[in-house]
């Protein structure tokens, strides 16, 4: 049975922050009705300034974690809602506990009561520093559920529990992907990832500060890509997890290098210490994703950056 978008009403918790906006774009260019949720502690109204007007788009002031209800059908129930970025985490463990528990909880019961599909966005995080390199969605991954970093980690292994629970027992139909690092317009330049750090170090003029001695992997995609692996997993008829990244494995400082050409600045290079539990490596092993959505990542890495560079010049 094929999910048809045009015709669908979806909540999108975590609407007004960089993934979910963009989120909110494309459904609402397949055809949908959105409603996004969201208490604008990590999101942002800029993000959604430009649907307001819209006739299909309605915005709602809510902590997930409260009782959440929504009147009139939900055919879609999308849980995008949480701080991502450590500076937001380490700053925000406690909320962030919370909206992977109290608010997967809410949000699946939201899909329950309305006979709606769910989706979950997991994360790379739930395989913590990995010692088995590209992730697969079988490993079950190396975290400290006690340090730091353990507030996000923890949160999404849970709320991926608890998603399992609520598809085996009650038969809610879900989909998780596990989202590796993703940049593109609309990531706030102090949120402390590192894309929108160099972008905005080197724009700057300022040396990058990278953490450790840069030999630390990530696998980059950008923003675009990432959403038409939503919309296709929301479409399919699988659960997953699923993991939806790029290809491109860079080390820390290739990522500089790759900042300062997309910036062209002169910027040079600082270091400083790696954060604790911070992964040594990262890239996803896509092969489900290719397989049962014909999926990849297909935005080279210096065009996303150029994008993304362009975007935080324009504002």
């Amino acid at each position: 049975m094929t999910f048809d978008l045009a015709s669908a009403r979806v909540v999108v918790t975590g609407g007004a922050g960089f993934l979910g906006s963009h989120l909110c774009d494309a459904l609402l260019a397949e055809g949908a009705e959105v409603v996004c949720v969201d208490n604008l502690l990590t999101g942002s109204p800029d993000n959604i300034a430009h649907l307001a007007q819209h006739d299909r788009f309605r915005f709602v002031d809510q902590d997930v974690t409260r009782h959440l209800a929504v009147d009139g059908p939900v055919d879609a129930v999308l849980h995008f809602a949480s701080p991502a970025s450590p500076i937001d985490y380490l700053e925000l463990p406690i909320q962030t506990l919370k909206v992977g528990s109290l608010g997967t909880h809410n949000t699946l019961g939201l899909a329950k009561e309305k006979g709606a599909r769910f989706m979950l966005a997991s994360t790379s995080e739930v395989y913590g520093d990995p010692k088995v390199h590209p992730q697969p969605e079988t490993y079950w991954g190396n975290v400290n559920p006690i340090g730091p970093r353990g507030v996000y980690d923890e949160a999404k292994r849970f709320a991926e529990a608890l998603a399992f629970a609520y598809h085996r027992t009650h038969g809610v139909p879900i989909r998780v992907p596990r989202i590796f690092n993703t940049f593109g317009p609309r990531m706030r330049m102090d949120d402390g990832r590192a894309v929108p750090t160099f972008i905005r170090q080197a724009m700057a003029g300022e040396p990058l500060t990278v953490h450790g001695d840069g030999t630390q992997t990530r696998s980059l995609c950008y923003v675009d890509d990432l959403i038409a692996g939503f919309l296709a997993l929301l479409r399919a008829e699988m659960t997953g997890p699923v993991n939806l990244g790029g290809s491109d494995e860079v080390t820390m400082l290739e990522l500089t290098d790759a900042v300062i050409a997309a910036v062209g600045s002169g910027s040079t290079v600082t270091f400083a210490p790696r954060p604790v539990d911070d992964p040594q490596v990262r890239r996803p092993d896509t092969t489900i994703a290719e397989r049962e959505l014909g999926w990849s990542a297909a935005v080279p890495l210096a065009e996303g950056l150029a994008r993304t560079v362009a975007w935080y010049r324009s504002r």
